[in-house]
C-alpha cells in the first residue's frame, strides 16, 4: 500500500503562508479563502501541509529532477496564464513571495490589464496578455494553441508576439539577476510551449546583459513538461529540508 506521510500545497501567488491563503491576481474569488485549512480538512489524519506558492513548488522541482538539477543558486519562471517565480538561494528555497516576478516593471512595453500596471512581466508576457497583443496585430487566433501553430507555420505576427515575449521575459530576469545573482534560469509553464525556441530567445535576450555575472547564467528549459507543478508539490514534501 501506499503511505501518505504529507501534503504539498503549490498555489498561485501572492501568498500568506502564515494563514494559509492566497490572493492570485487572476483568480479574485479565492482571496481570503481558507486554504490551506480545507485542505488539511480534507487530507485528515493530521497530516503535515506544506503551503507554498507555485513558484516555489516550481523551481524546486526544476532543482530536483529538471533543468536546474542539482543548482545551489536558481531562479524558476513559470509562464502562463500569468506569470510567476521561484528563487533557490545558497541552496535554500526562499519562501512566502520571493521571486514573484510576475509583478516586476518592463520597460519599452504595455500590454494588458493587470494590477493597476500595463508595464509588468505579467501583463505583457503571461499567455493572454500575448496572444491579446497578437489580435491587436491582426493576428485571428483565440487561444496560446492558436499562436503556437501559427508561429511554427511562420506567421510574422505569431514570430514578433514570441519575440515580444523573449524580450520581456529576458529583461525582467536581468533585473532579478542584477539583484540576487543565481547560476540556472529554468523556464516552465505552459505558454513556455508556444515556441520550440522560446528558451533559446530568452537566454539570447539574458546572455547580452551588461552586467557580467547576469549574463553568465545560464537559462534552461525546467524540463518535465506539464507536470512541474505536481513534481513541485510532491517536492515540498520530499525536499522539505530546503525549504527556508
Amino acid at each position: 500500500g501506499v503511505t501518505v506521510t504529507g501534503v504539498g500545497a503549490a498555489v498561485p501567488g501572492p501568498v500568506d503562508e502564515l494563514g494559509g491563503r492566497a490572493a492570485p491576481i487572476n483568480l479574485p474569488a479565492l482571496h481570503g479563502f481558507p486554504l490551506r485549512d480545507r485542505i488539511a480538512d480534507a487530507a485528515g489524519a493530521g497530516l503535515p501541509i506544506r503551503f507554498r506558492r507555485d513558484g516555489v513548488a516550481v523551481v524546486l522541482a526544476a532543482q530536483w529532477l529538471g533543468g536546474a538539477r542539482g543548482a545551489s543558486s536558481a531562479l524558476g519562471i513559470v509562464l502562463s496564464t500569468g506569470v510567476g517565480g521561484g528563487l533557490i538561494v545558497g541552496g535554500r528555497a526562499l519562501g512566502g513571495n520571493a521571486g514573484h516576478i510576475g509583478q516586476m516593471q518592463v520597460a519599452g512595453m504595455s500590454g494588458g490589464d493587470c494590477l493597476g500596471s500595463d508595464t509588468m512581466l505579467e501583463s505583457v508576457a503571461s499567455g493572454p496578455n500575448i496572444v491579446s497583443w497578437a489580435r491587436e496585430q491582426g493576428f485571428a487566433g483565440i487561444t496560446g494553441t492558436d499562436l503556437a501553430a501559427a508561429y511554427a507555420a511562420g506567421d510574422p505576427v505569431a514570430v514578433a508576439a514570441v519575440a515580444r515575449c523573449a524580450a520581456a521575459t529576458g529583461q525582467a530576469i536581468g533585473s532579478a539577476l542584477a539583484l540576487v545573482p543565481v547560476d540556472v534560469v529554468a523556464i516552465g509553464g505552459g505558454f513556455a510551449r508556444v515556441a520550440p525556441d522560446l528558451v533559446d530567445r530568452i537566454a539570447a535576450v539574458v546572455a547580452a546583459h551588461p552586467l557580467g555575472y547576469v549574463a553568465a547564467a545560464r537559462v534552461v528549459d525546467a524540463g518535465l513538461d506539464g507536470d512541474a507543478p505536481l513534481v513541485g508539490a510532491a517536492a515540498l514534501v520530499y525536499r522539505a529540508e530546503l525549504l527556508a
